[in-house]
């Protein structure tokens, strides 16, 4: 199964692989690995994760205090965000 980042949750990532980048060099690479290794463990099982809306699943990352927010979508997976646990829940909804 294929999959693509929502514009915003694109941009989010790079926000954040950039914080851990300039936290610690080389945490932003680790971070980024866990994040792609999360979306595919989503891949390989995408009806495990949490149920968050009607249409909506989370699966968390690994280490770092993050989800990945995801739509199933009939010919790929659609990334809607990559959100940080512990901050402002479900701003993610409104996007298309």
């Amino acid at each position: 199964m294929k999959f693509y980042f929502h514009p915003d949750a694109e941009a989010e990532l790079d926000r954040t692989i950039e914080y851990y980048e300039q936290c610690q060099r080389g945490l932003g690479l680790i971070f980024a690995e866990e994040v792609y290794a999360t979306i595919a463990r989503i891949i390989e099982y995408p009806d495990a994760w949490s149920i968050l809306s009607k249409n909506s699943r989370r699966c968390f990352v690994t280490r770092f205090p993050y989800g990945v927010v995801y739509q199933i979508k009939s010919s790929a997976l659609r990334i809607t965000a990559v959100a940080h646990l512990n901050r402002r829940p479900g701003y993610w909804k409104k996007r298309n």
